[in-house]
């Protein structure tokens, strides 16, 4: 049953550059947070060679298996490492995109991190570009909708909410990452995992976005077969383009 709720989100802090940790530690989340868990953001960096200040990340969700993604490379190399994966506490909506506003959906397609608010109404948040260009494509006509994060807290009416104790130690990676010099921190977000067995379960309940799912697909097996973030364009008709650099 979908919960409803009114949501206040403070004006976010946007992507600039500068000394972006010293202006995060001006807020008290924030540095509580990085008191809190900066060991062990260390600790779960280090088991994998890799150091939390010095790595680019990338996350991936998925919607059916309640499941968002930590994945991280180091600057000398080129394949992504997995570093943990985060419950996604709620969820609202069905399987599908989000197409317009109030429709309560989580969107699905590829995005990227545009802002950091150290001072949301969930604790900490992360926010999408949502709708990116293949969304305004392709949604309805009216409001698109928009203020999708990825929170504290476990109440959703189409954002991520991971609880508070787990965005303060991504908010802290996202940062330090930001911080590293990574201008875009991607987010590709699914229904399920796109492999075979994904695509017929979707297959015979959700039709009608069948062929959304089959242009994700590819993003998804790239990464999968090569543990590299794909290139992309987004055609005039709103699908995602797979170019064949490597990053």
């Amino acid at each position: 049953m979908v919960r409803t709720l009114f949501i206040l989100i403070m004006i976010p802090i946007s992507l600039y550059s500068g000394d972006f940790l010293s202006q995060q530690r001006g807020f008290k989340r924030f540095s509580l947070s990085e008191t809190e868990k900066s060991s062990y953001v260390n600790e779960l960096f280090s088991s994998k060679g890799l150091s939390c200040s010095r790595s680019k990340i990338f996350l991936r969700a998925f919607k059916n298996e309640g499941e968002l993604e930590l994945w991280a490379v180091a600057k000398d190399s080129d394949s992504f490492t997995l570093l943990k994966t985060y419950e996604i506490c709620m969820a609202s909506g069905v399987l599908g995109p989000k197409r317009m506003q109030g429709d309560y959906q989580v969107p699905e397609g590829l995005y990227y991190i545009n802002r950091f608010n150290p001072s949301s109404n969930f604790y900490l948040s992360l926010g999408l570009n949502y709708p990116n260009e293949s969304d305004r494509i392709l949604g309805k006509n009216g409001s698109l909708g928009g203020d999708i994060f990825i929170h504290g807290s476990c109440v959703t009416i189409g954002c991520i909410p991971i609880q508070d104790e787990y965005i303060k130690e991504l908010y802290l990676i996202c940062a330090y990452a930001k911080n590293f010099g990574q201008s875009k921190i991607e987010v590709h977000i699914f229904p399920t995992r796109l492999d075979e067995k994904g695509m017929l379960f979707l297959a015979m309940g959700y039709k009608e976005e069948i062929e959304f799912w089959k242009n994700l697909q590819q993003f998804y097996l790239y990464f999968e077969e090569n543990r590299k973030i794909p290139g992309y364009s987004v055609s005039p008709d709103g699908k995602y383009i797979l170019k064949n650099n490597k990053r």
